[in-house]
């Protein structure tokens, strides 16, 4: 039996998706230089060092690389399953005002009618992440993660993410098509059906990794945001994110209250609030037009199917010039409609006898231009 996944629908109120990288974005260090490393008995430089290596001589991806160097190192050392990775995690730092910047945004955004969600997309470990303190504030955690034997003993990456497949993610998102084996997500949509369209998403990172993210969400009119530390104040990163057109915005990893950044996605969401009034009325608008527009094809169509029956069942040149009078004002025609007439033409005697009238003519020759 075919799986169901559960899916978001699109809600009465706009929903606006902020999506963080996690290693210095939201914590200031890669998570696995927060005690992991040095558990096994590396330096931080040395265990990178020797983990790019593996995969520049193997032509291997970096993040696969990295989970292959973690499972070999902790060989010996400790059990390598979820729960240590869970206890790591726990162990990882958070910039200023991260513990209680998910649910202040959410409450600003219910204050102006708009639904905030917060999703993390990140090359990083999931099983780490979901050890910090702010695992809950998430709707969902992209990242990379273990598979993990019977004896819950990690084997084998279920999923790695990197910069590129990152943006998959993005359209997930926008379609509430979460789970990461929903086919749905290649779905079309009609615009106004996308429960969160680009323009709706803030992303926020900090360095080339989150590039193809930023470059997607800014393309479609969406918000991204370069941060660098609060405490070096190294803006390097930020300044050639914007001159290469990545970012729209750059501000500290400062997540307390009246902080740069906090003004600046409070300032999103106000214009999320106002921009979302406006295209509702334009679905609206559209949506009548639409609905008139079929109305008047419908109208059309059974104006032209009665016609030519009437030209079918002419039985005088009087009825017949009568009917190609109307049927000349018809603009648009079938290629169906169009073989029915020409065959009415050979087939009804009171058509096919005045066929070199001018009117008759004209009619005919207009319809068999193509």
């Amino acid at each position: 039996m075919e799986k169901v996944f559960e899916r978001k629908t699109k809600e009465g109120r706009p929903v606006l998706a902020i999506c963080y990288d996690f290693d210095k974005t939201l914590s200031p260090n890669d998570m696995q230089a927060q005690g992991y490393i040095q558990s096994v008995g590396y330096e931080v430089e040395s265990f990178w060092k020797e983990s790019n290596g593996l995969a520049e001589s193997n032509d291997m991806d970096q993040n696969l690389a990295y989970m292959y160097t973690m499972i070999q190192k902790a060989r010996g050392r400790f059990i390598f399953n979820r729960e240590a990775l869970i206890e790591y995690g726990a162990k990882v730092s958070l910039f200023p005002g991260v513990d209680t910047w998910f649910k202040r945004i959410r409450e600003y955004g219910k204050t102006k009618g708009v639904i905030v969600e917060h999703y993390i997309i990140s090359s990083g470990l999931k099983e780490m992440i979901e050890g910090t303190k702010v695992a809950n504030e998430f709707e969902k955690i992209y990242a990379s993660s273990f598979y993990y034997d019977e004896n819950g003993e990690a084997q084998w990456p279920a999923q790695v993410i990197n910069y590129t497949s990152k943006t998959q993610f993005l359209f997930r998102i926008v379609k509430g098509t979460l789970d990461v084996n929903d086919s749905g997500v290649n779905d079309y949509f009609n615009p106004e059906d996308i429960r969160i369209p680009f323009r709706n998403m803030v992303y926020i990172g900090d360095s080339d990794t989150d590039i193809p993210c930023m470059k997607l969400v800014n393309s479609h009119f969406g918000h991204s945001i370069g941060v660098y530390n609060p405490e070096t104040r190294d803006r390097r990163k930020v300044y050639k994110m914007m001159e290469d057109k990545r970012i729209k915005y750059f501000a500290p990893a400062d997540y307390t209250d009246n902080s740069e950044l906090d003004k600046l996605v409070k300032a999103i969401i106000d214009q999320t609030a106002s921009n979302e009034k406006l295209m509702s009325v334009h679905f609206q608008c559209k949506q009548e037009q639409a609905g008139q527009s079929m109305k008047i094809d419908c109208h059309e169509d059974k104006e032209k199917q009665k016609l030519i029956l009437d030209l079918e069942n002419s039985n005088s040149f009087k009825q017949t010039h009568s009917v190609i009078s109307k049927l000349k004002q018809i603009k648009k025609w079938t290629r169906e409609e169009k073989i029915q007439l020409q065959e009415i033409a050979k087939t009804n005697n009171q058509v096919s006898y005045i066929i070199d009238d001018d009117d008759v003519a004209d009619f005919y020759k207009s319809i068999s231009a193509d």
